[in-house]
This record gives C-alpha cells, sequence and structure tokens, in this order.
C-alpha cells in the first residue's frame, strides 16, 4: 500500500466528494500512479478521522468513474490507463528534450548481473554490520572497501597504493572531475588538460565543467603521442589498457616516455583504467600507475563489470591528490552509499568478484569472436581494430561511418560514430549486449543493408 498526501476539510461536509475529489487529482496530476495500490478503507478512515463508509463511498466513485479498479484480495489500485496523458501525437514541445542515458557500444549486459552473489553480499552486510557503520562516514569510502580495493589493484592491476590513497567515487567521471577541481583549486586558475585523441565525448563536458581546458593529442598504433603534448600541460588523461575507441595498448616505450614527462614536467598523469577487467588475447599489462605512483591518478570503477547503476567507483592516487579529492567529496555530497561499499568490499573479499569477472571474459570474449568472424564474412570491406580487450570494437568503414551506424542500429546492433580533430572518423560497435548467435544474426542483417550505407 502508498501512503500519500490527502486533506479533507470537515468542517465543510460532503467528505465523500472531498476524498474522491482529492485522488481523481492525484492520479490526473501524475502523483498517483497506474498500479499503485492505495490503503484500505478501513486504514485511510482511520488516518483522516471519519467513517469507513465514507471512504468506501469514495473509493465506489472512483471505481465506477475508471479512476480506480478493485478486486477481491488484491486491493484497490490506480487503473491502467489513468492518469496523465500526453496529447496524441505529442512527442517532445518546442524547448524540450529527451535526454537519454545507457545502452552504449561500451554497454556490459546488464541481464548477466551476478543478483544471487549481490543479494548474498548485500545480506551478509545487513546482518553483520554494526549500527553505527550506517553514520555518517569517512567521505573517501569506507575503510572495508577501501583496503579490498588496495589489495585487489595491486594484486590485479599491479598497482602501487595503500587503503589510506584510494577514495571511493560514483564512478570514474566524478573521480577525474574531483581530480581536475583540486588542480584547479591548488593552481588557481583553469588547467590545461592533453586528452587523446580520439577519446569519448562524454567525458570532456565534465572535464571542462570542472575547470579543465582539453587539448587534443593523437593517437597511434602504440597509444598516445607523448612527443606531442601541449608544452605547460598540467596533466593528461590516457586510456592505457585499451584506448577508447580505437583499442590500442599503449606501448612499453610509450609508457616509460610518459612517465618521464610527468617526472620532469610535474604535471599529472590521470589514468582511466578503461576495459582493464576484460583483456582476451593479450598479454596482461600492468597499470601506468604502478610505474609512477607519485605522478599517476589510477581511476576505475564497476560500471563494466558489474552495473553502471551501481555508481561505484574509485581513484588511487598520490596522497596530496587523494586528500584534496578526500576533502572536495565531502564538501559535494558527503560520500557514497554505505551498504552498497561494504556489499563490494564482501564481494571482492569472497572471491565472488573474480569468479563472475572469469564468467563474464568467457561471455564477452565468445560474443566478440562472433562479430569479428561475421564482420569478416559479410562486410569484408570494414577494417576491424582493438579487438584484444573490452566491450567494444572500432571499425574503419570504406564509407560514410553515419550511415553505416544507421544501419547498424537498424540490424539491432549499439553503434556510433567516433570524431577526430587529427585524423578521419571510423565508429565503434559494441557487443557484449548480444548473445553469440544474436551478434551473427545482426551482422547478416547489417550487411543486407550495408549497400545503402557503402
Amino acid at each position: 500500500m502508498a501512503d500519500f498526501h490527502l486533506v479533507v476539510d470537515k468542517a465543510a461536509g460532503g467528505l465523500a466528494g472531498q476524498i474522491a475529489r482529492e485522488v481523481r487529482e492525484a492520479v490526473r496530476s501524475g502523483r498517483l500512479l497506474p498500479g499503485t495500490r492505495l490503503p484500505a478503507t478501513r486504514d485511510l478512515a482511520r488516518d483522516l478521522g471519519v467513517s469507513r463508509g465514507v471512504v468506501v463511498e469514495a473509493y465506489e466513485q472512483l471505481v465506477a468513474e475508471g479512476f480506480l479498479e478493485s478486486k477481491t484480495g488484491a486491493g484497490t489500485r490506480v487503473a491502467a490507463g489513468a492518469g496523465r496523458q500526453a496529447a496524441p501525437g505529442h512527442t517532445a514541445g518546442e524547448g524540450e528534450s529527451r535526454p537519454h542515458y545507457g545502452h552504449r557500444p561500451t554497454s556490459p549486459d546488464l541481464g548477466l548481473f551476478p543478483r544471487q552473489a549481490w543479494l548474498a553480499a548485500v545480506r551478509h552486510v545487513l546482518a553483520t554490520l554494526p549500527n553505527d557503520a550506517l553514520d555518517y562516514g569517512d567521505p573517501g569510502g569506507v575503510p572495508a572497501l577501501r583496503r579490498e580495493l588496495a589489495a585487489y589493484l595491486g594484486r590485479v592491476r599491479a598497482a602501487d597504493t595503500s587503503p589510506d590513497d584510494v577514495v571511493v567515487v560514483t564512478g570514474v567521471a566524478q573521480g577525474l572531475s574531483l581530480v581536475v577541481q583540486a588542480l584547479v583549486r591548488e593552481r588557481g586558475r583553469e588547467i590545461v588538460l592533453a586528452v587523446e585523441d580520439p577519446t569519448s565525448v562524454r567525458q570532456l563536458p565534465l572535464l571542462r565543467r570542472a575547470g579543465a581546458d582539453t587539448v587534443p593529442v593523437p593517437v597511434d598504433g602504440e597509444g598516445i603521442v607523448v612527443g606531442k603534448l601541449p608544452a605547460g600541460a598540467d596533466a593528461v588523461l590516457v586510456t592505457p589498457a585499451h584506448q577508447y575507441p580505437t583499442g590500442v595498448v599503449l606501448s612499453p616505450a610509450r609508457r616509460a616516455a610518459l612517465a618521464e614527462w610527468a617526472a620532469r614536467t610535474g604535471a599529472l598523469v590521470l589514468e582511466d583504467d578503461y576495459d582493464a577487467e576484460f583483456r582476451f588475447d593479450r598479454d596482461p599489462v600492468g597499470c601506468l600507475q604502478g610505474l609512477a605512483p607519485d605522478r599517476v591518478v589510477l581511476a576505475g570503477s564497476v560500471s563494466k563489470a558489474l552495473a553502471p547503476g551501481l555508481r561505484l567507483g574509485w581513484i588511487a592516487a598520490p596522497p596530496r591528490v587523494a586528500r584534496a579529492v578526500r576533502l572536495a567529496r565531502g564538501e559535494l555530497d558527503l560520500g557514497s552509499p554505505v551498504i552498497d561499499q561494504y556489499a563490494l568490499a564482501h564481494l571482492i573479499a569472497a572471491g565472488a568478484y573474480d569468479r563472475h569477472l572469469r564468467r563474464m571474459r568467457r561471455e564477452y570474449r565468445r560474443r566478440r569472436d562472433a562479430l569479428v568472424a561475421a564482420l569478416a564474412e559479410h562486410l569484408p570491406w570494414v577494417a576491424v581494430r582493438g579487438i584484444s580487450a573490452g566491450l567494444h570494437l572500432y571499425a574503419e568503414p570504406d564509407g560514410d561511418p553515419a550511415r553505416l551506424v544507421a544501419a547498424a542500429r537498424a540490424a539491432g546492433l549499439s553503434a556510433e560514430v567516433v570524431t577526430s580533430a587529427c585524423g578521419s572518423p571510423g565508429l565503434v560497435i559494441g557487443f557484449a549486449r548480444l548473445p553469440a548467435h544474436r551478434v551473427t544474426e545482426a551482422v547478416r542483417t547489417l550487411a543486407a543493408l550495408a549497400p545503402a550505407a557503402d
């Protein structure tokens, strides 16, 4: 049953009519949604201080009008189809917008989220967590999760960090934004931030809003071209494990050159550990942070490994940066939900997180293999790159990428155009959300549509 705000004036009389009018308006305005179960007549009468017969009369009137429906054993609910309706043919009026969130080519298969393991972790937390742990805590994250993350990053990513230098954030986007804000505060001005080109256009507005003047630096077959980093740059943002969108892995020579550049200039390297969890057929590569822990901020999250909607991520940073980000987090929103943090800590400690990732690597590799094979068979004129890791591939078609993206989407594939200031456009195609047989079917459909996109 749903409680809702309802006011009656007992001195005015006509109580049943007042109740009916209040409920009717709540349904029309959208405050009570279709399917919402209303309080039982006896309970609502007691809450309002009126006789049950008054409430029964109001409910019966609303059932007759089609606003409510009542079934024996199921109670009284707002009727399906009742409530605020859009005008016929209305989508979005002048000045309105329809923001779209989710289902990007880089999105994981949310149907494979480990619900049972997560439920077990939450149950464990609720059964064992002391009451004091539910109070306001360290905005940098609960100690248990920071300990587990520091150990995990050292074990899996060869990171050189400690729990004190790990800060829990809502995701990579927030982590990077807070680091930029900390640098702006430290320098007292907008900072110059070098970014890979091409890169994710979704990140750039966040970074600019945080106070960064972004400068594109080209990426080639070995990763970011260190020799073209702008003079006076305060920081550089890189995705060395699996560059987005090209899929290039930063070469050992470039890694060393980038670490040397940071040490020489005093700049900070922001390492987005993008797609590091999903390596298929290449040797493991440790994080850049492990080479230069005093100059590199490592940012990661569970958005690909578990689900973006959890909004759980972290940074591992030099001590002064970690302190500044923890302070900024405290000033912003007082930290992340503690129960979810403890649940993730338990998931990692119990080994369930590692087991889930192993399963997902096998499944995503099957889907990747199906997409690559189908493209090679049905669209051989599309050059494919960046397939050794991650949840997407990078394609360079012989033709207009935008038209091929439209055809790919029509075929059921998730795809988008990638633009570059330094090179020709390409496109990314995701494979994580489609089982292998559906990937193959989608590419066949794309091949039938491709002549119009060629």
